[in-house]
């Protein structure tokens, strides 16, 4: 069960609820007195977080001391290299510092990656001199405006996600391809001369430059080159002193302080008056060219952007300090952020904009808490292009270029090698890197497409099936995806097994369709009643779970499974009416019945399951359980944990009780009740080390009912109807007396039904629905309250607080057989203790809905 929960792009924005917002009020029939609002018991971190302004957006205009340093060191980073991505392009050099400083501000504002630092980047260089060199500069400005409009179309559209599902082979092979460009054309400036205007030009131009080499400018980019590489490996408190300072800065500023002492003659920054800066003018020119320039930004700014975004979400989980939780990215704000940036940028004169990895990383490194580090960050580029002109003039143009040939060479990833190489993609990877070198991006990306499209169909298409036989035993293995492509060969060679023979089908791949499944299960049926035997197995040799036999439904009481097999229902015969004086009779008969199905069951798993599983029972039984969550349910017996989880034994450390409810600490001890559910939390998280929790509701829960049909609970409003749901199935209908067991248990629900009658909380919702009725609203609602009682165990507390425990909420609908995730957007909207309950549908992978 996957424990990772994407933020949904397509939940509107919910802001706070007050007294001037009618839709909400007729939402809610009844208001709780306020008394007992204000002494509602809530946990400590619960209460921190309410008298903490949220990190996401804090009151007013106080900005963190983390967000103040974090914005210097990415200031540090890219003054130098937006004045060389500039130079790179052959853009005027002020172009780059209002493209960074409007990527600061504009995208730091409005964005929906707090973190990620947005400007001119390398990814963009090729694609920009190009445009130049074709259209000139006035004319790129405004293809810059027109494809922020078109990202801000595709942003209305809610697409942001679907750039993600481009190969990462063709992505990393673009990236490269466009630093192979870069580092050639820079190589020139580096040597002292003039880059040409392709890459094949730059590599036939390169003899007769290093023929004429300028020895200033060659000594100033070894200089840059020596400083930038060595002084991230500074060694001892030396290199953590120094390594507070920016290597590009560092390298830079090396450069020109050598430059200027030794007085060398050298091409510099010249950055001209703004009152003679450039702006942007009508595009003139054929218009299937300016259409396909316009897209071509557009696709590589937006996917760049939207890549850098998801990995900053990765940087930002992976860190431990500050312990500050940052709201995920938000895709679709995200890519508005980057149209209105591109439209502003290209309307002041700047370069295209996205998302800048390395700059982002560096703000995340440097403990930035919120987009104010990101916003600062573009203030201070602002200050230092008005201000610092004098001291920006004396930088060498070779000290830039060798600062960008730098970061052309290493968007070239050994580590994406790897791994394209590793996942049997290297020709998608070098096929897209050859196309941008040699034709350009939109026509490498399309090459790149191509070749994607072709490996697929190819993988697709391969299946190798072969037979032999030893020891009488007839082995078929089947290599690569089992498609209907392949079911002639599979049937041809099934039929070559003899009658009555033992068989092994060996599957070796991750794709199965309807027409190979039908092929085998018809062939086993078949070979079966011949009397043979048919065992399925993998490629290491495990075995898979047979199909099940089709039962017709006049002889059984239940629909078979594939992997279950030990409930004989057809062993239960109908019995006839019976009269009110037999009914001793009849529980005797009942008994009898259930005696049996215990019996047999046990004897089924000795003779089926045991001999499988004991080798890695015993296992467990030398190592010690080591189960990577604790999973806490309700102990309705339509619930099976191992089931829905598709998990194994030591697996799960499981708590099972009426309502999936969790005391609050102190609670479960009061009135001689015991501490059972507050012990094994305790147990998991301190002894076993649990890395999540896990706490599933579902529907039709009698515990619920149970709370809504209490006499001093009666409920004070209904659910919103959601119309007549196509999986509804008959609940469990449960009365309680009035003072019993189960009544003093159930009061541990009393918060939940408090929490879904509040003004406070916005109602749960399952992929975008109301709830069916009110006690479906009451699960829901219960899983969410029963996660924040979580919190406020200590053992609980502690795990959130180190970093090494995660909580997640699960719904699963009994009559759908379908299992939901809660995804909680919290604090996007500025309030930390406010969340987006929202149970997200988890869809089967493709071979599981084949093999269903």
């Amino acid at each position: 069960m996957s424990a990772c929960v994407p933020t949904r792009e397509d939940q509107p924005h919910r802001p706070h609820t007050n007294h001037a917002s009618p839709p909400v009020h007729e939402r809610r029939a009844s208001l709780l007195p306020r008394f007992l609002r204000a002494n509602r018991r809530r946990s400590p971190e619960h209460q921190q977080k309410a008298d903490t302004p949220p990190p996401g957006r804090p009151r007013g205009f106080r900005i963190a001391g983390a967000d103040f340093s974090a914005s210097i060191s990415v200031f540090l980073i890219a003054l130098p290299l937006s004045l060389g991505i500039a130079l790179a392009t052959g853009a005027p050099l002020q172009a780059g510092l209002v493209a960074a400083a409007v990527g600061g501000l504009v995208v730091g504002r409005f964005g929906g990656a707090p973190l990620q630092v947005s400007g001119p980047a390398a990814g963009l260089t090729v694609v920009t001199a190009d445009l130049i060199h074709q259209y000139g500069w006035r004319t790129t400005c405004a293809i810059t405006v027109l494809a922020g409009c078109v990202q801000l179309g595709l942003s209305a559209l809610r697409v942001a996600r679907s750039a993600l599902a481009v190969s990462p082979a063709i992505v990393h092979g673009m990236l490269a391809g466009i630093g192979v460009t870069i580092a050639l054309a820079q190589l020139h400036i580096v040597l002292g001369g003039t880059p040409q205007s392709s890459a094949v030009a730059n590599v036939q131009g390169l003899p007769s430059q290093l023929a004429d080499l300028h020895p200033g400018a060659v000594s100033v980019s070894a200089l840059t080159v020596a400083v930038l590489l060595a002084w991230p490996r500074i060694p001892g408190r030396t290199g953590r002193i120094a390594r507070k300072v920016p290597a590009a800065l560092a390298a830079v500023a090396a450069a020109t302080a050598a430059a200027v002492l030794a007085g060398l003659s050298l091409d510099r920054v010249d950055l001209p008056s703004w009152s003679s800066h450039a702006l942007p003018e009508f595009p003139q020119g054929p218009a299937l060219g300016l259409l396909a320039a316009v897209l071509t930004v557009t696709l590589v700014a937006s996917v760049e952007s939207l890549l850098s975004a998801v990995a900053v979400d990765k940087l930002v989980a992976a860190r431990k300090e500050p312990a500050i939780q940052i709201p995920r990215a938000r895709l679709d704000r995200e890519l508005t952020g980057q149209g209105a940036a591109n439209i502003v940028s290209g309307a002041l004169g700047g370069l295209p904009i996205t998302g800048v990895a390395v700059r982002s990383a560096a703000n995340v490194a440097a403990g930035g808490i919120s987009r104010h580090s990101t916003m600062l960050h573009g203030l201070w580029i602002a200050v230092a292009a008005l201000f610092l002109v004098s001291v920006l003039d004396l930088i060498p143009l070779a000290a830039l270029a060798a600062l960008v040939m730098v970061i052309g060479v290493q968007m070239v990833n050994i580590t994406h090698v790897r791994s394209v190489r590793r996942n049997r993609e290297l020709l998608v990877y070098v096929g897209t890197l050859a196309g941008v070198v040699f034709t350009g991006v939109l026509e490498g990306v399309a090459i790149g497409v191509a070749l994607a499209v072709a490996v697929a169909l190819h993988r697709l298409t391969r299946t190798r099936i072969t037979m032999d036989e030893h020891d009488g035993v007839h082995r078929l293995h089947a290599r690569g995806q089992l498609t209907f492509l392949a079911v002639p060969r599979l049937s041809r060679l099934l039929h070559q097994v003899p009658q009555g023979s033992n068989c092994v089908v060996e599957l070796d791949g991750s794709f199965m369709d309807h027409a190979a499944y039908e092929a085998l299960h018809d062939w086993q049926v078949a070979h079966l009643s011949q009397g043979g035997t048919v065992e399925f197995t993998g490629r290491s040799g495990a075995r898979i779970a047979e199909p099940a036999e089709p039962v017709s439904q006049s002889s059984t009481c239940c629909r078979p499974w594939t992997p279950w097999r030990n409930h004989h229902c057809g062993d239960l015969v109908e019995q006839p009416p019976t009269t009110q004086g037999r009914k001793a009779d009849r529980v005797q008969v009942s008994s009898k019945i259930q005696g049996g199905q215990l019996a047999s069951g046990l004897s089924s798993f000795q003779r089926n399951t045991a001999p499988l599983v004991r080798g890695e029972l015993a296992r467990l039984a030398r190592e010690g359980q080591q189960p990577s969550q604790l999973f806490l349910t309700c102990a309705d017996s339509r619930l099976v944990t191992s089931m829905i989880t598709a998990s194994g034994p030591g697996d799960l450390f499981t708590v099972r009780n009426v309502g999936n409810l969790v005391p609050l600490p102190g609670e479960e001890g009061a009135e001689g009740q015991d501490d059972s559910v507050a012990a094994a939390i305790e147990y998991a998280v301190d002894v076993l080390r649990v890395q999540s929790i896990t706490v599933c509701g579902h529907s039709g829960c009698g515990a619920m009912q149970a709370l809504l049909k209490a006499p001093d609970n009666e409920p004070r409003r209904v659910a919103p109807k959601a119309g007549p749901h196509p999986a509804t199935h008959t609940a469990t209908r449960t009365t309680v007396p009035p003072s019993s067991p189960l009544t003093r248990w159930l009061r541990h629900g009393r918060p939940s039904l408090e929490r879904m009658r509040s003004r406070d909380h916005a109602w749960a919702r399952i992929s975008g629905r109301l709830p069916a009725d009110a006690v479906e609203q009451l699960c829901l609602t219960n899983v969410v309250q029963q996660l924040e009682h979580l919190r406020a165990h200590k053992a609980v507390a502690r795990g959130l607080a180190e970093g090494r425990l995660q909580l997640h909420g699960m719904y699963f609908h009994v009559g759908e057989a379908q299992a939901y995730l809660l995804a909680s957007d919290g604090q996007e909207d500025g309030h930390a203790d406010r969340t987006d309950e929202v149970f997200n549908r988890v869809a089967p992978t493709a071979f599981e809905e084949a093999r269903a």
